[in-house]
């Protein structure tokens, strides 16, 4: 695996620190209580930002040989697009694609929104994870269609169980809560 360039990726987490931390209460998707949030659409949706994502996203995924990036909707789409013009910007080809939460009861109903086809190689990305229990039902539905799991990737890994949970796909947070200053429950 490369590793992002430190200036994109210590930009990015500036980025992040400034627009996308908020302190105070609040609920997660996992249904845990956290005193801290993570919003990453208040980061990834700045054309700084976004471009800073394609090219961390480029630069940890190059050597995978993945044919697609994509995960779960909402998060992984801009990240998921962002990593493909990167791609594009270096001559290679790239499917972006994301795993809807349910399946439309209309038109042709696939989970899997994108082009990926049957033994393509896919990196799943999400942006911030916690128990990693949607990336992990994203997984399943990207395996139904026959693609293999190179890598799963994240902006945030709060540490609190999606990097043991997705350990055996290949786990690479971008970040981990600590680069925020922030200690896990329970360290």
């Amino acid at each position: 695996m490369n590793q992002p360039t430190p200036d994109s990726r210590a930009r990015l987490l500036e980025l992040f620190m400034s627009r996308a931390v908020f302190f105070g209460q609040f609920t997660l998707a996992s249904g845990k209580q956290s005193p801290y949030y993570i919003n990453s659409k208040k980061a990834i949706f700045n054309a700084e930002a976004m471009w800073l994502l394609g090219d961390v996203l480029y630069e940890m995924t190059r050597d995978l040989n993945i044919q697609a990036i994509g995960g779960p909707e909402v998060g992984a789409i801009p990240m998921a697009c962002a990593a493909a013009m990167r791609y594009h910007e270096r001559g290679q080809s790239m499917e972006a694609f994301y795993v809807r939460k349910q399946a439309k009861s209309h038109g042709t109903r696939e989970m899997v929104e994108g082009v990926v086809r049957p033994g393509d190689r896919v990196a799943v990305v999400d942006d911030v994870l916690t128990t990693g229990g949607s990336v992990m039902q994203a997984i399943q539905e990207i395996e139904h269609v026959g693609a293999k799991i190179a890598a799963v990737l994240c902006i945030v890994d709060r540490m609190e169980g999606a990097g043991e949970a997705l350990a055996r796909f290949g786990f690479l947070p971008i970040f981990t809560i600590r680069d925020f200053s922030i200690e896990p429950p329970g360290m």
